[in-house]
């Protein structure tokens, strides 16, 4: 087990965990120095556009054509059966996903300043990446959370119903937060948002959406519409916040033609071998 430090060494650790806490908040509200922003601004506008004019057509069709039909079909809300569903549907819900991602960022902060050299290096790498992953929730989900309060549309079966147009806007009633979904709003922000950095998790994150999506539905928590609303809210948040991150030259690079592609990060490998040295007497 490693020696107890010093009086100075952990005055000197707290003075370079203040820097790093700083220089990691300056660095993501500084201005934007990209030299090709412009390009990448307006090719994700054209995404942003294309992806919103498909997916608002598809929830409004889903909403007059099919949601009703949907919820008819699903099992009745509080079936006993469905209790692993129930639990399953949490692993999309924002607040345990952020602070998951939340206590990582921290542990970042915790453990780099007491390293040195690459190892230091690696682990900032890694703490950019979460930065990325944690704000493209949040802010995917602050406005969902919008949304949410102004549409106030009711959730499946509100008032002993199977209306699908049933809204009280500016409620603040939980039982009119319908759409979007928060949930898919947090499951594709996440999937995306991880797959940008670590391409090969792509599957597996979208697999991983998918699920949660499903699982709003089969509960009766979500009409479909409102699963595909999350679901844009998602894409496009987590899309915003790439740029946001790429303009600034933190863990994205953006190519001639405007897009953005996600810089080389430490491999798991090389993570281990910091973790190892940062724990190591």
């Amino acid at each position: 087990m490693a020696a107890l430090p010093a009086v100075g060494e952990t005055k000197n650790y707290f003075a370079r965990f203040g820097t790093l806490a700083w220089l990691s908040l300056a660095q993501l509200v500084r201005s934007p120095s990209h030299s090709r922003r412009a390009e990448a601004a307006r090719r994700a506008a054209r995404h942003v556009l294309w992806l919103s004019a498909g997916l608002g057509v598809a929830i409004i069709v889903l909403m007059y054509a099919i949601d009703a039909w949907e919820i008819a079909q699903m099992p009745k809300r509080g079936t006993p059966s469905l209790w692993w569903l129930r639990i399953l549907t949490d692993f999309g819900k924002d607040e345990y996903v952020l602070l998951v991602l939340g206590a990582l960022l921290i542990a970042v902060a915790i453990v780099a300043p007491a390293l040195r050299g690459i190892q230091r290096s690696l682990l900032l790498g890694l703490g950019t990446r979460l930065q990325f992953i944690f704000w493209a929730v949040a802010f995917s989900n602050l406005v969902t959370e919008v949304l949410k309060y102004c549409i106030g549309r009711g959730r499946p079966f509100v008032g002993g119903e199977a209306s699908v147009l049933h809204f009280s806007h500016f409620a603040g009633n939980p039982a009119y937060y319908s759409f979007p979904s928060g949930h898919a709003t947090t499951a594709f922000a996440l999937a995306l948002a991880v797959s940008a950095v670590w391409p090969q998790a792509r599957v597996a994150m979208a697999i991983y959406a998918l699920i949660i999506a499903m699982s709003r539905l089969v509960l009766l928590a979500h009409h479909p519409s409102d699963v595909v609303a999350g679901a844009m809210v998602g894409i496009v948040g987590t899309v915003c916040v790439r740029y946001w991150f790429a303009a600034r030259r933190l863990g994205f690079a953006i190519q001639r033609d405007g897009s953005i592609v996600s810089l080389v990060g430490p491999s798991s490998g090389r993570l281990k071998r910091v973790a190892r040295g940062a724990f190591a007497p």
